[in-house]
């Protein structure tokens, strides 16, 4: 499954928005939803094939945590939609400042038809 996919389900959005605070075990992902133990376990499998959830076991409990480097796909799709940075005050002075020099440069150069007159 791919990141995209994964992300589509809001079960799954909201299991990785309680990952991102830390490691956390089946039953404690669970205990705030609305679905079974299992159905978090499928969903937490599908989030591992993603990318981006990963298990540990410790002792005999399976603790999951968040893989931030599998959120790669999706922040580099986002910053390909963002707009450029807006110009900037210094940006448009210097703007400003070339086109009255140039409207200067203008008015004191002859232009060809004056050099031929």
């Amino acid at each position: 499954m791919d990141v995209f996919a994964a992300l589509a389900d809001p079960v799954r959005r909201s299991l990785l928005r309680a990952l991102a605070a830390g490691p956390r075990r089946v039953v404690d992902l669970a205990d705030g939803l609305p679905i079974s133990r299992p159905a978090v376990s499928k969903h937490l499998r599908l989030l591992t094939e993603a990318g981006l959830v990963a298990a540990e076991d410790r002792g005999r409990e399976r603790h999951y945590g968040l893989r931030r480097e599998g959120l790669a796909p999706l922040t580099s799709y986002v910053d390909g939609l963002l707009l450029p940075a807006p110009l900037t005050t210094n940006a448009l002075d210097a703007l400003d400042t070339e086109v009255r020099r140039v409207a200067r440069d203008r008015r004191t150069t002859p232009t060809h038809e004056q050099e031929t007159a």
